[in-house]
């Protein structure tokens, strides 16, 4: 596994669950209420019984930061879908670099430790700083549809990586 990406387990459950309820991340996500403790264990016991689901956790300079999300983890088609978010408040000055770190981290484990030949997500168009982020990686955006948030259409993008067009900062 990647070195700043480890399995998530329960000892995270009440980081994460202040991390996605930020609202930052909630006026981006498509489920914008603010998560209960028992919706969040119930969520996070179903990823774990889910063999086409992951949650990391990101560690920026060795501290939980963030973390990455993959579902619908087809091995035989080599796909799945991905999504991510950090821990907004406690990184402050550090967000941009922990975002360009996670992204590295978050492909790289798709490619190198998934076997994954695409993986793709979800953005909400008006999200442009993650559509630029995804972009600089190489993600290509294949379609765009609506979706209802909250009873209003919101338009989403859908970005895809293939391994063959992967990126890495190493290679920048």
């Amino acid at each position: 596994m990647t070195a700043v990406l480890r399995e998530a387990d329960e000892d995270d459950l009440d980081r994460i669950r202040r991390w996605r309820n930020h609202p930052s991340v909630r006026q981006v996500s498509f489920t914008t209420h603010e998560i209960g403790a028992d919706e969040h264990r119930a969520w996070f016991a179903a990823v774990r019984a889910d063999p086409t689901r992951r949650v990391l956790v990101y560690h920026h300079e060795g501290t939980p930061a963030g973390v990455v999300l993959f579902s619908d983890i087809d091995r035989a088609a080599g796909s799945a879908e991905w999504g991510f978010y950090l821990d907004n408040e406690g990184l402050g000055r550090s967000l941009l670099a922990a975002w360009l770190r996670l992204e590295q981290a978050a492909v790289d484990y798709s490619f190198d430790e998934l076997g994954l030949r695409v993986v793709g997500g979800a953005t909400l168009a008006d999200n442009r700083q993650v559509l630029l982020l995804h972009k600089r990686f190489g993600f290509a955006e294949t379609r765009r549809y609506v979706r209802e948030i909250d009873g209003v259409p919101r338009e989403v993008v859908w970005t895809e990586l293939r391994a063959a067009d992967r990126r890495t900062g190493r290679k920048r």
